[in-house]
């Protein structure tokens, strides 16, 4: 039993807003009521699957925008919450605008209390061995590695929260001669070598070996490398 009464359906609704030439049911094969509705030349199920659509794309692109950051930058917005924690304890407070080089070293010092690395002191009998034999009650320090990657971090995250470069502590002198001292006392207490890798160049093609990966006969001219600084 379908009901007139003044609620009405959805339906009943989006045809009466329509006016009345643009919702028409559509008669079934024995001359009743089928069961399709047209809306200014278009069916609902055509409506219907054009909104639901429209609701997909607007899912995936709030699942794109909510999606979990990645685990560097995860790890540079806690590296930077840190930082700013320590500036706020700091005696007396210090405002990132008066940060300096010299803040960022009372910084990294007051990390080394936090450090899982031995360093061994010159006068350990491990020293300058990369596998001691035992224990010994050497200091545990932030290993260079770590603290490189922490300074580069807080160095973009400065400028990302409105920090100028030209004015960035994290890429003050003072902290650059800090972080070479390090790797330089850590490898020689450590007895390991801190190398920076390079990076692979292939060699230069020929011109033959060039044509035989095209199947082209033209002459082919390959630039010279550049040498990188």
């Amino acid at each position: 039993m379908s009901g007139q009464g003044a609620g009405g359906s959805v339906l009943d609704h989006a045809g009466a807003a329509a006016g009345p030439s643009a919702a028409l049911m559509m008669m079934g094969p024995g001359g009743g009521p089928g069961s399709g509705l047209m809306m200014n030349g278009l069916s609902i199920g055509s409506v219907d699957a054009g909104n639901n659509n429209n609701i997909l794309v607007q899912q995936q692109q709030q699942d794109q925008g909510s999606r979990a950051p990645s685990r560097y930058e995860a790890q540079k917005r806690r590296d930077w919450n840190t930082f700013g924690q320590y500036l706020r304890n700091h005696r007396p407070p210090l405002a990132l605008g008066r940060c300096t080089g010299q803040h960022v070293l009372d910084f990294v010092r007051y990390l080394d209390q936090f450090g899982k690395t031995k360093v061994h002191l010159p006068a350990c009998p491990f020293f300058g061995l990369p596998h001691p034999p035992q224990p010994c009650t050497c200091p545990l320090r932030q290993a260079w590695g770590s603290l490189d990657a922490l300074i580069g971090r807080l160095r973009a995250a400065f400028e990302e929260n409105g920090g100028r470069p030209e004015s960035n502590p994290f890429g003050a002198r003072a902290v650059r001669f800090y972080l070479r001292e390090v790797r330089e006392s850590q490898a020689k207490a450590r007895g390991i070598a801190y190398e920076k890798k390079k990076r692979k160049r292939l060699p230069p093609q020929s011109d033959a070996a060039m044509d035989n990966v095209t199947g082209s006969t033209a002459p082919h001219h390959v630039l010279p490398a550049t040498a990188t600084q």
